[in-house]
């Protein structure tokens, strides 16, 4: 087994589930794909591993894409012969590690658009590279990626909370915490207040909004490519509805789809692929 396919493997993500559905070659590169965007995660979040050697990882595989590693080992081979082959711009991959990198540090957005710029980083970039690998066509299709992308990475964002927040991080706009009353400091205990709900329900439909744009700027000429993505897109809505259903208890468990409604999921739109 490939070290990319062990990553993915053990990572158990809705993404990696999803990858399930493409035909061989594609799902073989999403996979590779996948694997290095866990690892510039991995080695942004890496617990105990002093902050400069972390730096230092994600600066050389800044590096290596950009003008080549020295000694490429085996998962960085696979990382720059997919580039190559399907001509993905170094800009993106470049951003994703970018995007990693700004989790050293505790992050703070003021406002919805610093908190855009973040996500475009960590999830619309990872969009555009996906629909190469998926084999797109229609340029609609860039739209609905970074469209998709602003809806998952807010339903993580609402979905994580609690653990963002006991690790030093709230990716909530200030001014929208602000503006209904709550402080970042103070987000824990004000958990079952009445404006912390208000204030979920807000960004929850904001993600709401995301969700239906990118249906809205589904091409039908991708449909098919894109089913991957349209898989996560349903798990990811339900994983919303959830939360909004629960009234939100962000703070008291942790929101998960089940892996029986996923498999669903996955026989529906194999079924309607087949009809």
């Amino acid at each position: 087994m490939s070290v990319a396919s062990e990553i993915t493997r053990s990572a158990k993500s809705n993404l990696a589930f999803a990858l399930k559905i493409l035909p061989r070659e594609r799902r073989d590169d999403m996979v590779v794909f996948y694997a290095f965007c866990r690892t510039m995660d991995d080695l942004a979040d890496a617990a105990g591993v002093p902050k400069a050697r972390r730096v230092e990882s994600l600066a050389s595989w800044a590096a290596g894409i950009r003008s080549g590693f020295d000694n490429p080992d085996a998962f960085q081979q696979e990382v720059l012969a997919l580039r190559d082959k399907h001509d993905i711009p170094n800009d993106l991959l470049l951003a994703i590690i970018d995007g990693c990198s700004m989790d050293l540090e505790p992050q703070v957005f003021d406002t919805w658009e610093d908190l855009s710029a973040y996500i475009w980083k960590v999830a619309g970039a990872v969009g555009l590279v996906s629909i190469r690998l998926f084999g797109c066509r229609h340029p609609d299709s860039e739209a609905y990626a970074v469209a998709l992308g602003e809806a998952l990475q807010l339903t993580n964002i609402l979905r994580d909370v609690s653990e963002d927040f006991s690790n030093g991080r709230i990716y909530l706009p200030n001014a929208e915490l602000k503006a209904f009353g709550l402080t970042g400091s103070r987000l824990a205990s004000q958990a079952d207040d009445p404006a912390f709900h208000a204030m979920m329900k807000h960004c929850a439909d904001l993600a709401e909004n995301h969700f239906r744009r990118a249906e809205a700027l589904l091409p039908d000429q991708d449909r098919e490519a894109l089913l991957a993505a349209r898989i996560m897109e349903e798990i990811y809505h339900l994983l919303l509805v959830k939360m909004r259903d629960d009234g939100f208890k962000v703070f008291k468990k942790r929101y998960r789809i089940s892996k029986a409604r996923k498999l669903a999921i996955l026989s529906k739109h194999l079924i309607a692929r087949k009809d």
